[in-house]
């Protein structure tokens, strides 16, 4: 191909630094070579002709490059009216230094970029780092035409953790479609690849079961301060998931139970456990509701739930909640979680449950996500169980900044931007193996928020700080470092129009 081309003049790039770029996550390794990668209109992307996602990959970057500079860049195409003078090529590869599904390897040369992966998920990966070595500006000087410079050199990266999370409370307050995807954009653009939907509670239940159409008809019409709630229909769902696949980003469903039931309860009365009249509720205590889990109806009911969305949700997990359950009796707890989790294993997922689920004789597949107890923690690795790492006095992003935050809450404490940052998940938990870990989770709970802007408001920029913390490798983690590197991200964040919380404890570029 690069035969048949006519010889090109050659360029004298301006010496550049690769060391010194703002990435976030910050990869394994970067190697310099000290000279540029003149992105164009003559640049053309091509990728591995015998994978679609690989091509579906090269669509993306195509996409987001005019989104960027406005270029028209063709993928696995020639324009016959520009003569091809940079190769951005996005190749499968066997490598055995590609060590996980996400791990990439970038060669940045003065008329080519090589971007080697196993996996579309890696090559997703890597084109997110692409993008961020993107300028901002172009150079008119060098050409007749404007060049992106990038940086050359070699960057070699791999993720810390293979679960990287958000979660978002749906249920407290109802977040659309449309708000969900932008949400998803902005994960992407930093290596997220988990968005843990927390779909009923108390307030509201926000997925349409076909088998039980009462739950979305009566127990979806509400949620915190008496708004109007809303429901995803499965179509509705369907949509999201395949939105968050295209970026290589898998959805896990949350149905919370047995306690944090009232929305179910109120759509049908014979769930309910707690003995009193069931009424919709609009405020935020927690802990007075429960299943009666002593019923065979419940777990036939359940059975119906959880098939229901297994089957519309890929992903190789399912979120039984598990949290607060304080009316519920320990016996009837315990005998609760193991029977769901037989269900759900049933429909083909593996259980995750907030980690008081461990009180129970939990499978060693069944996942804790540590909130609140150590020894939950340590409990389920002594099972040879996974824990998810969501610390709530480091990770909850709806606790408040500080005394003069906006929204949010304050029951575990203030979290600062480098609060968020400066702790390190593989230690944080004294006692708790790094191979127990599979990964990090920062919860979003929306009691205070009602709409996309209050959401970025409590999600930007710790979430940005996160990422690095699942991704990056430890010894790479430094507050004075990271910091320069956020406040070059205020570009891309108007880009989307983030509403982010413009922290004094970061020197913000204009």
């Amino acid at each position: 191909m690069a035969a048949c081309q006519p010889p090109k003049k050659e360029i004298d790039y301006p010496p550049t630094d690769l060391s010194k770029n703002y990435l976030i996550p910050k990869p394994v390794k970067v190697i310099p070579t000290k000279t540029a990668f003149g992105l164009s209109k003559n640049t053309v992307i091509y990728t591995s002709q015998d994978d679609e996602q690989f091509k579906n990959v090269g669509a993306f970057l195509a996409n987001k490059i005019k989104t960027k500079t406005g270029l028209d860049i063709n993928v696995n195409s020639i324009n016959e009216n520009n003569p091809i003078a940079q190769i951005i090529y996005i190749n499968q590869s066997d490598s055995i230094n590609l060590k996980t599904p996400e791990s990439y390897q970038l060669y940045i040369k003065k008329d080519s970029i090589f971007l080697n992966a196993k996996t579309a998920a890696g090559a997703f990966r890597g084109i997110q780092t692409l993008r961020q070595l993107i300028p901002e500006a172009s150079n008119d000087t060098l050409t007749d035409h404007p060049l992106w410079l990038i940086p050359s050199g070699k960057i070699f990266d791999e993720p810390k953790f293979e679960y990287r999370g958000i979660m978002l409370d749906v249920a407290r307050h109802f977040f659309t479609i449309e708000e969900v995807k932008k949400f998803l954009d902005i994960l992407s653009y930093y290596k997220y690849n988990t968005l843990h939907l927390h779909l009923s509670d108390d307030q509201g239940w926000r997925i349409e079961i076909k088998s039980w159409p009462k739950l979305t008809q009566i127990g979806g019409q509400t949620e915190v301060g008496g708004g109007i709630g809303g429901f995803y229909t499965q179509e509705d769902y369907k949509e999201l998931v395949s939105y968050a696949a295209e970026r290589h980003i898998t959805i896990i469903p949350e149905i919370d139970m047995p306690g944090h039931t009232n929305a179910a309860s109120l759509s049908y009365s014979f769930l309910n456990g707690n003995g009193k009249i069931i009424k919709p509720y609009t405020g935020t205590r927690v802990g007075f509701s429960t299943f009666a889990t002593q019923k065979d109806t419940v777990y036939a009911f359940l059975d119906d739930v959880i098939g229901e969305i297994a089957s519309i949700s890929p992903g190789p997990y399912f979120h039984i909640g598990g949290d607060e359950s304080h009316v519920t009796k320990k016996k009837d707890y315990i005998n609760f979680v193991e029977k769901v989790e037989k269900i759900v294993q049933k429909h083909g997922k593996r259980m995750i449950g907030w980690d008081e689920i461990v009180e129970g004789n939990i499978d060693s597949t069944s996942i804790a996500q540590h909130w609140n107890t150590t020894a939950n923690a340590l409990k389920a690795s002594e099972n040879n169980s996974k824990v998810i790492l969501s610390p709530a006095i480091k990770a909850y992003l709806d606790m408040k900044y500080d005394s003069l935050s906006k929204h949010g809450l304050d029951w575990a404490g203030f979290i600062p931007v480098d609060v968020a940052y400066k702790w390190n998940p593989e230690t944080y938990v004294e006692g708790l193996p790094k191979e127990s870990i599979l990964g990090i989770e920062a919860p979003l709970w929306s009691e205070t928020i009602s709409n996309i802007g209050e959401l970025e408001y409590l999600a930007f920029p710790r979430a940005i700080g996160y990422a690095e913390l699942g991704w990056s490798s430890s010894k790479n983690l430094d507050w004075e470092d990271y910091k320069k590197r956020l406040a070059n991200q205020v570009p891309f964040l108007q880009r989307m129009s983030v509403k982010y919380y413009p922290t004094k404890s970061v020197d913000w570029e204009d």
